[in-house]
């Protein structure tokens, strides 16, 4: 039994809807999957349905972006309350930014002479999270480069021309928004992050777990990451990554993670819900 805990839809910078990534995981024989798009969870209420319909696990999930002591770290929240006033909150305006940032990078993109315009990747994105890889497929549809690669290594890498910075979170905003949520905070990726001296102290801000198993870790840095992750006490996740086409070929069931884990994801939820529960019955009852 395995699941994938790392996967986006069209609800933010994938091309799959919930339904088609439901129905790829149910002929993959997952026994679970997590939606875990980019600052927002707007696709979870339909993935539910479409997991049930293929008899498949659903974990409501999302990927957030932090900063901490200058680097990127992008943070996945697991078992939301995808209801939870707060969270939505943050996540309407974290989708404020992204929108902002779009429209920065386009009007950068006019500045070089190119007639790209703004509505295009809005059209094309139709979601409330656009990402760079909407302005890299309008720019190709347009025919303004011949690959989306071309767009980003022309344009949209940092560095590059057309790139625009993000207003971040802290880790310690993302962790605890997870966790007022009723979820579970991991570090995403961090064999891409290559910041591993930052990890204890982000275990000591709150951080639950660690994706050690990813499409981009070799079988050894998976079992460093594991190594670490046990030291300090972190749980174990891990998934594809996968956006269906828009970065190149789907990666779903490249990345077949052990349902155990899933198990000890359920069991740490858990036990949070009702020391929660517990702290609750004991303020009241003062």
């Amino acid at each position: 039994m395995f699941a994938d805990l790392h996967l986006h839809t069209n609800f933010s910078d994938g091309t799959y809807s919930p339904e088609e990534l439901a129905g790829h995981a149910h002929r993959l024989e997952f026994k679970a999957i997590a939606l875990t798009d980019h600052d927002t969870v707007e696709g979870c209420a339909r993935m539910t349905v479409a997991c049930q319909q293929n008899g498949v696990e659903f974990i409501p999930a999302v990927e957030l972006t932090a900063e901490h002591n200058g680097h990127e770290i992008h943070v996945l929240g697991y078992y939301l309350d995808t209801a939870n006033p707060v969270l939505l909150t943050r996540l309407a305006e974290c989708q404020q930014v992204r929108q902002d940032r779009i429209r920065h990078m386009v009007a950068r993109i006019n500045d070089l002479g190119i007639p790209l315009a703004v509505q295009d990747v809005f059209e094309l994105a139709n979601c409330r999270s656009p990402g760079r890889p909407h302005v890299a497929r309008a720019l190709w549809q347009r025919e303004f480069c011949g690959s989306i690669d071309e767009a980003f290594d022309r344009f949209l890498k940092k560095g590059k021309p057309a790139w625009a910075p993000k207003l971040k979170m802290s880790t310690q905003e993302a962790i605890d928004l997870i966790h007022q949520a009723g979820g579970l905070a991991v570090m995403a990726h961090p064999g891409l992050t290559r910041a591993d001296e930052l990890i204890p102290e982000l275990a000591t801000q709150g951080l639950d777990g660690l994706e050690c198993f990813h499409t981009k870790h070799t079988p050894t840095v998976a079992e460093n990451y594991k190594a670490l992750a046990t030291r300090l006490n972190l749980l174990i996740t891990g998934g594809s990554d996968c956006h269906g086409i828009a970065k190149g070929k789907p990666l779903i069931g490249t990345i077949k993670v052990p349902y155990s884990y899933v198990e000890k994801l359920k069991t740490r939820v858990t036990e949070r819900a009702l020391d929660r529960g517990l702290l609750l019955a004991s303020n009241s009852s003062r």
